[in-house]
Parts: C-alpha cells; structure tokens; sequence
C-alpha cells in the first residue's frame, strides 16, 4: 500500500488516468467474459471437457455488445503507445529504442507463460499422458495469446503507422476502414481467407484512432512544426454523441439489414464472424464505444483525482498481462482440482443450476489467479519499473535496428505458429516445437538487446 500511495503521488499532473482506468476495465471484462460463458462437461471418455455457452444462449447475442471489449483495448493501446513514442523521441530517443522498451513490459511475462507450460507439458508427457491430450490443454491455455499476436503487431507498426498519422490524420483509419470492407465483401462472396488482411487493417484502424485521442490531450509543444502535425480527435459533446449514435446505428443497420451477425463475439458454426477477422460491423461498435467513453471522460477524471480510486487503478496495471495471460489456466487449474476430488458440477448451459453455478464459479477462478498473479506477477512488475532502454538515440545502426525487427518478426512467428496448429496436434511440449523455438529465439535475441548488446562497435 505504501508502495501504491507512492506511485500515486508521483503521477504527473498531464497523465491520462482514464485510459489506464479503461484498460483494467476491458482486460477485466475479457477475464470475466471468459469464464462466465465457459460450460463444463464430460467427454465420452469421462474427462472434463469445455465450450462456450454462447451458441445455447442466441438470446444473449445482443449482450455481447457490452461484452466486446478489445476495440476499447486497441484504442487505448493507440493512446499510450503514441504518449510513450512522443516522450522517447523527445528525450532524444529513436524508433529502435521505443520497440525494446515496449518489448520489456509485452514479451518476458509471455516467455513466462509459455516456458511454464511447455515444463509443465513435458512433466504430463513423461509421467505417460497422451500429447494430444496434452496440446489440447496448453492450446486452451493459451487461447490469450491469439489477441497478443495483433497487438505485438501492432506495437511493431506503431513507428511507420504514427509517421503517418502526423501527416494524413484522420484518413489513415479510414482508408483502413476501407480496406476491412474490402476484405467483408470478398469473404462474403468467396472463401474466408480473402478477408484475412482484416486482422491487420482492423485493428490497426482503431490504434490509429488512439493516436488522434491522445494529439487531442497533448498539449501545444511551442515547436509551429511539431504542432502542425498533430491531427486531434473532435472531443466535445456533440462529436461524442455523434459517435456513439452513429455507430450504434450503424451496428444495428449491419446486423439486421445486413449480413453481420449480432454476436461481437465467436460462436461456433457461423459463416460470417466481426472479430476473427475484425469487420465492418465491429468497427461500428468500436465507434460508438469510443463516443460513450468520451461521454463519460470527465466524471472519471474526477473520480480518478481521488487517492483511493487512482491506487487501485495502478495496482491493477502493474500486473494487467499477467492476469489476461493466466486467466484460463487458472480455469484449467481449477477444473483439474475440482475433478481430482470429485467436486466438479457439468450443469447443462442456460438451466437453473448453470446459472446457480456462476458466482461460486467465479469467486474460486479469482481465488486461483490471485494465487497465479501473486507467484508471476512480480515479472511484469519489474518490467513496468525498469528504466527505458532505449534512453538518448546513439545515431543510426542499421544493424540493431535490424536485430530488433528479426526479434519481434521471431516472438510474433513463434505465437501465430502456434495459434493457427489445431489443438488435436500432438505436441509433448504442449506447443509446436517450431512456435516454441522461434519465441524463445525471438525473446532471447531482445533481451540481449534490452541489456546492451549491440550497442558497441
């Protein structure tokens, strides 16, 4: 608490402290969302088995619009990977830098993750369970991962993506906006993969959003030049209203005279899907959140001005990752010990005791993570308080520069193998061996970079 109130007073007077408020909330819903739809049950072998609750309950499609938080966790990415990138070049710092101390906070408490399960894996291998029942856990466990692939990329893109939203603004997010209607049309009228530029080109969209939300928090540098290239976010009343009644009658119109479906979130079977890849539809929705949360900006600036509320805030993003990271596995933990002792309820979805189930449900999942953040939060703690690595620019090194683009090139690799190989792969490390070598190699090659390699000669 100490150590909370400390860092509380040290806040300087220009942060935004909505946008950390919003991105506790968004990873909170994602946690919360995650296991409130998770349905147990029994395979024909006897072993637990799970799925999503959503295809047995089309009733609560129209919820998911609430639920459907990633666009609110984009923006705020766009937010504060802009104010970070500002601050480093403005300490004389260049691109290089920026992406190895935004790796520090991202890559090490995901090696954690994935080197703690591939133990884990060999352990099951070698006392003689089945690989392919092994992968089929690590896979879930690492379902969390499959966002971190676009938002790593995302933060690789954000040097050449905000040069160019200092110079067009605004039409940056547009034309990518056109190009997710693109990809809509072809998989409307052939295969799915024609819309797979989507998981780029949408999300992208909302991150350069961010960057405009945070030119119009920023205040005028003196620099004519510099001010010249911001290009602000209309951020008054009317605009927000504007947003969120456009956007939200703009999702109503896809989703019922066009051919979207009303769920934000994945249910099995549907041709069509508005977040893998992102489409039209769910960049609809991200505009009218971004017109509710503007709404709402002052009432939480005040409230955050208050001790308590702002301590909490900050404790919450000191370990963020950690709990959107090891959120299923401590599901998976939780089933396994529940099952071990013969405590495990497999209610059918949408009956009386399914619902009954959710609050013990969820107050033990939060006891378990607890427990996990408490052992592996500590990783990210540190990186969040590790002095920045890139520190005053020391000219141009091609060849760093290059060692940097080949880590994260690697770390992305290794997590998009491992996304796209089905969970009925055999795998006695639980991941496939290729995704596990690239990350690691990736992971290894920025950290020797973080600590100076590199930089002589």
């Amino acid at each position: 608490m100490r150590r909370l109130r400390q860092l509380a007073e040290r806040t300087p007077a220009g942060r935004e402290r909505y946008v950390d408020l919003l991105r506790a909330v968004a990873i909170g819903m994602v946690v919360v969302g995650h296991w409130g739809v998770t349905v147990i049950g029994r395979g024909a072998d006897g072993r637990p088995t799970g799925h999503s609750a959503l295809s047995d309950l089309p009733w609560a499609y129209p919820l998911t619009w609430v639920a459907q938080v990633l666009p609110v966790f984009f923006l705020v990415g766009g937010f504060a990977n802009a104010a970070s990138l500002t601050a480093h070049r403005g300490r004389g710092g260049n691109a290089t830098g920026w992406l190895l101390d935004r790796s520090a906070r991202l890559v090490p408490p995901t090696t954690v993750l994935l080197v703690v399960l591939a133990v884990g894996a060999a352990g099951a291998h070698l006392w003689g369970i089945d690989p392919a029942q092994v992968r089929e856990v690590v896979w879930f466990a690492t379902i969390p991962l499959w966002f971190l692939v676009p938002y790593l990329a995302v933060v690789a893109l954000t040097p050449p993506m905000h040069a160019l939203h200092r110079r067009f603004g605004l039409a940056v997010p547009v034309a990518l906006t056109g190009l997710v209607a693109l990809g809509d049309l072809g998989r409307l009228a052939g295969p799915a993969a024609l819309a797979t530029g989507n998981h780029l080109a949408g999300w992208l969209a909302v991150h350069q959003v961010g960057f405009a939300w945070y030119d119009a928090h920023a205040r005028p540098t003196g620099d004519p030049g510099r001010d010249r290239a911001r290009h602000p976010l209309p951020t008054s009343r009317r605009a927000a209203t504007a947003m969120l009644v456009g956007g939200f009658g703009a999702l109503l119109l896809l989703t019922t005279i066009g051919p979207y479906p009303v769920s934000m979130l994945h249910v099995p079977g549907q041709r069509l899907e508005n977040t893998g890849p992102p489409s039209l539809a769910l960049l609809a929705l991200a505009t009218a959140q971004l017109g509710l949360i503007l709404l709402l900006r002052e009432p939480a600036r005040r409230w955050l001005r208050r001790p308590g509320p702002w301590q909490a805030v900050i404790a919450v993003n000191s370990v963020v990752l950690t709990v959107f990271l090891w959120h299923l596995t401590a599901a998976l933990l939780l089933i396994g010990l529940l099952d071990a002792v013969g405590l495990l309820p497999t209610p059918a979805a949408g009956t009386a005791a399914w619902y009954a189930w959710r609050v013990p449900w969820l107050l033990l999942l939060a006891l378990v993570l607890a427990g996990l953040v408490a052992v592996f939060g500590p990783v990210e703690a540190r990186a969040g308080r590790r002095h920045p690595a890139g520190g005053r620019s020391t000219g141009r090194r091609p060849a760093r520069t290059a060692l940097v683009v080949a880590g994260y090139v690697a770390v992305l690799g290794g997590l998009l193998v491992n996304t796209v190989t089905p969970k009925s792969t055999p795998a006695p490390l639980g991941l496939p061996a290729p995704a596990l070598v690239a990350y690691l190699a990736g992971a290894g090659l920025l950290r020797l970079l973080r600590s100076g390699w590199g930089t002589r000669g």
